[in-house]
């Protein structure tokens, strides 16, 4: 009786594990690839009894060589098929690992393949063309039509090049020419004269701004150092580069000392005097232009005497 339990028990054991286990099998259809060829590798699950599988997610069952082309999963109650369609594009033996796929609580486990990837091409073949090349002629309109964008851009280029050379060039030469110098100089005394230091008798404050405005008018004017040397320093530098008339000369030692000696309180002068220097620095400021081309004809005089004095000794030699 207890041998026909035991017979019993086996039997019904192995029908179970028959009906109620699950069957993975896996397929790879070529295991020889060329280059780019195409491959399909499936996974197959039956008998799962409306259970849960969990796998890789899509496009990431296989190793990175494997360039995924499709991956297709189809789920049933009993069944469960997942087809990854793939290309390689290199050379080698690569492998696809035994892969892992969790049917609710279980594991199931795959094979592993080995795929060879081969280049089918050969060293030497011909490649034909589909056809021959045509030979077409291009006139002006054609290659204008080409390289038109490339000539407008050199165009451009060259166009702003020689804007910013002119600007550099000649801009300076504006900002820093006599006329514009003495313009602003005189928008300076302007603004002196405005605020009615003379009609107030701050004298003091009235020469200091004068002075000033005068040694920075002088020093963009006739490239004199007027704005770091000492009064008589600078009186002494005038009457020895001649860069400024006499008459000017006169005028600006006589209003230089005299500033000296309000700003240190040896000497007041009257309302009469102070419009008397402003006046004869803004008559100055005006003249300047006049000591400027006389410079300049000196200094076109002292080149064609020196020009002529080397062609003499050219000759002599």
């Amino acid at each position: 009786m207890k041998i026909l339990k035991k017979t019993f028990l086996l039997i019904f054991s192995f029908f179970c594990a028959i009906f109620f286990s699950q069957t993975l099998s896996s397929n790879l259809d070529k295991t020889t690839l060329a280059l780019g060829e195409v491959a399909v590798f499936k996974i197959q699950i039956l008998d799962l009894n409306g259970q849960d599988v969990q796998a890789s997610p899509r496009n990431e069952l296989l190793p990175f060589h494997f360039e995924m082309v499709n991956d297709s999963i189809a789920k049933q109650k009993d069944i469960y098929l997942r087809s990854v369609k793939f290309a390689v594009f290199e050379e080698g033996k690569f492998t696809i690992p035994e892969i892992q796929v969790k049917v609710g609580d279980k594991i199931l486990k795959t094979i592993p393949y080995e795929v060879e990837v081969i280049n089918t091409a050969k060293k030497g073949d011909q490649i034909n063309d589909i056809m021959k090349n045509k030979e077409v002629e291009l006139n002006v309109q054609d290659y204008w039509d080409l390289y038109k964008f490339y000539v407008l851009v050199a165009l451009m280029i060259i166009a702003i090049i020689v804007l910013i050379i002119g600007i550099i060039k000649y801009g300076r030469k504006r900002k820093s020419s006599p006329v514009v110098t003495t313009n602003q100089t005189l928008k300076d005394l302007e603004k002196l004269r405005k605020k009615n230091y003379i009609e107030n008798g701050n004298f003091r404050a009235f020469y200091v701004e004068l002075i000033d405005i005068t040694r920075t008018f002088i020093t963009k004017q006739y490239q004199i150092p007027a704005d770091v040397l000492l009064t008589d320093d600078l009186i002494d530098y005038m009457k020895n580069t001649n860069a400024i008339s006499q008459e000017n000369e006169k005028i600006l030692e006589d209003i230089f000392l005299r500033g000296d000696l309000v700003k240190f309180a040896k000497t007041i002068p009257t309302k009469e005097l102070m419009a008397k220097d402003f006046t004869a620095i803004r008559d100055f400021v005006k003249r300047s232009t006049k000591d400027i081309e006389a410079e300049n004809l000196r200094n076109v005089s002292i080149t064609e005497l020196s020009d002529a004095d080397k062609s003499k000794n050219r000759k002599f030699k």
